[in-house]
């Protein structure tokens, strides 16, 4: 195959990364709606949507493989076709966990409301930036913007501590209230690990750029 052809093909996986990151993003946003708003119907779109997220991963995975096996990329190229398995894994991973608020949200229906939401949308806010900022940065494989969102995993972490603590004194002070906290701290580990993923794609960009896959991690970051 022509160089420019490869080069079209290589365009076409990293933009479709951005379609599959677009859909896992409105699957969060939908899900984090569909609690707040006690919305079954939404909750149940989140839910069956997930299956077109799963099949848009293994397409692209699938591409990616037989571009490799075809191709025989240099370094730098295969580097960002790996990432491009790597981070689609990343995203799909993201869509379960908006899958599995929305199920909270469908658990919910017939209950009363804990509490108003506060720092669980913060949570979702922040994770949901983080998310489409390292999309961005990969596509541009831009480095130090990688780096700095990488450190903003941190401020989703605090207040996963926060939600905790306020679950717990719920609990603590009544029982009645086990079942409902129970679910907020799910919902709230689900988006403290979609941060988390975020910061997996971050690394991926790094890789891409430096070719060191522990750069971070060498650094004590």
């Amino acid at each position: 195959m022509p160089r420019e052809g490869f080069d079209r093909q290589l365009r076409e996986l990293q933009q479709d990364i951005l379609m599959l990151g677009s859909m896992v993003i409105k699957a969060v946003e939908r899900a984090l709606l569909a609690l707040r708003q006690r919305n079954a119907g939404l909750a149940q779109g989140v839910i069956a949507e997930d299956r077109a997220i799963d099949d848009l991963t293994y397409g692209i995975e699938e591409r990616a493989l037989l571009l490799i096996a075809t191709q025989q990329p240099l370094a730098g190229d295969l580097r960002v076709i790996a990432s491009v398995i790597a981070i689609g894994g990343e995203l799909e991973r993201i869509g379960d966990y908006a899958e599995g608020i929305a199920k909270v949200a469908l658990l919910s229906l017939d209950e009363p409301p804990l509490k108003p939401l506060i720092d669980i949308p913060r949570m979702a806010e922040i994770a949901i930036d983080m998310l489409r900022r390292s999309l961005d940065a990969f596509i541009a494989h831009d480095a130090e913007a990688a780096r700095a969102i990488w450190h903003e995993d941190d401020v989703v972490d605090g207040l996963q501590d926060q939600v905790y603590r306020e679950m717990v004194t719920y609990m603590i002070e009544d029982t009645r209230t086990i079942g409902r906290a129970t679910r907020l701290l799910w919902v709230a580990h689900n988006l403290e690990r979609i941060a988390d993923r975020v910061t997996n794609i971050c690394e991926r960009t790094i890789f891409i750029v430096t070719g060191n896959p522990t750069e971070l991690k060498a650094h004590g970051y």
